[in-house]
């Protein structure tokens, strides 16, 4: 999984978008005309690698804060029920991911439908 960012001009605010000119890449503003020369190593800032995105931190206790509680076995304490959330982890076409945290022990664990 390959994610590029777009850049803004500075100028206008509205996505420059990539152009070549005689062997060297550009990012041209469509508003204003605003030409930037794009570095050799600007993809190494603009490439994101998958296993990054899957290892953000999520900030559990507000995921969980208003999230309603649905009957389910907790794995580690068998506990019948959990809160949960439903969060789209995967591409679009994907069905989004289900997690669950315990109301007993404050195990999280994720299924994938």
């Amino acid at each position: 999984m390959v994610i590029t960012m777009v850049e803004f001009c500075p100028k206008c605010g509205l996505p420059m978008r990539e152009v070549n000119e005689k062997g060297k890449r550009y990012l041209i503003c469509p508003l204003c005309g605003l030409k930037k020369e794009i570095s050799s190593n600007i993809e190494d800032k603009l490439v994101i690698k998958a296993t990054e995105i899957d290892d953000r931190v999520i900030d559990e206790e507000a995921m969980f804060k208003n999230a309603p509680t649905i009957k389910v076995t907790c794995p580690r304490c068998n506990n019948e029920e959990a809160w949960y959330v439903t969060m789209q982890t995967r591409s679009g076409d994907e069905p989004p991911t289900r997690i669950y945290k315990c109301t007993k022990c404050g195990y999280t664990w994720r299924e994938y439908a």
